[in-house]
């Protein structure tokens, strides 16, 4: 019976340690490899007039130290016309901005696409009522849907 208990508790602290780990970030599967992925996200951020700061392949940074890593890319990316309402709200939250998507393939091979939920990030800096946030949400959900759709 102790056993149990204690495999009981085990699985339910590794479970809410790996919860923890992600909070606040909305992460998409996605049909396509990891560079197409990237590729169709950067194809809509620009599409919107958005301004693409970096592009960032972790993937290709590993393997110049002789690493291997799984694809692994970053797009940072934003405008003012976003980022400052939200920073008039709280300018910690200018740490988050730009804002960023994040492409990996995981160890199945599965390939999916995050980003940092604006509520969360709204919460982190204690403004969780910042009136920027659900049209800064609708656009991340857009931009994500449209480059993880078949």
């Amino acid at each position: 019976m102790k056993f149990s208990r204690l495999l009981f508790a085990f699985t339910l602290a590794s479970t809410v340690t790996a919860a923890s780990a992600a909070d606040g970030l909305i992460a998409l599967k996605s049909p396509h490899s990891a560079k197409e992925t990237m590729n169709r996200f950067e194809e809509q951020v620009k599409a919107k007039g958005l301004n693409v700061f970096a592009r960032i392949d972790h993937a290709a940074g590993a393997a110049k130290i002789g690493k291997t890593l799984r694809p692994t890319e970053v797009l940072i990316f934003g405008n003012p016309q976003g980022g400052t309402p939200f920073m008039e709200c709280a300018q910690t939250v200018g740490i988050d901005l730009p804002l960023k998507a994040l492409v990996w393939e995981d160890a199945s091979a599965q390939v999916w696409l995050g980003y940092n939920d604006p509520a969360y990030l709204a919460k982190r800096s204690d403004v969780a009522d910042c009136a920027v946030v659900p049209n800064l949400q609708k656009a991340l959900a857009g931009l994500a849907g449209a480059a993880t759709a078949p």
